[in-house]
């Protein structure tokens, strides 16, 4: 084969590989992002048991006193459930 025609065959053989891997990429995310998007929405008391459950864990590792886990709760419990 001759030097030009090898030197093309390579170079558009890279380009279209990596047009493969970049679009096989783009779906990958693309069917993340479906199942983020579509997956349920968890209702706010769910919620706001996974917070306390969160706070409880942060109080018990002496990341925040149990004040401010109840200060940060209620501050949440506010934004979640629409209370004051």
């Amino acid at each position: 084969m001759h030097r030009k025609a090898a030197h093309y065959v390579t170079r558009t053989t890279t380009a279209a590989a990596g047009a493969v891997a970049t679009a096989a990429t783009s779906m990958a995310a693309a069917a993340v992002a479906a199942s983020i998007v579509l997956s349920p929405v968890p209702d706010a008391s769910s919620r706001m048991d996974g917070v306390r459950a969160d706070l409880q864990r942060a109080v018990q590792l002496n990341q925040i006193t149990e004040d401010q886990a109840l200060s940060f709760e209620a501050k949440l419990a506010g934004r979640i459930l629409g209370q004051a």
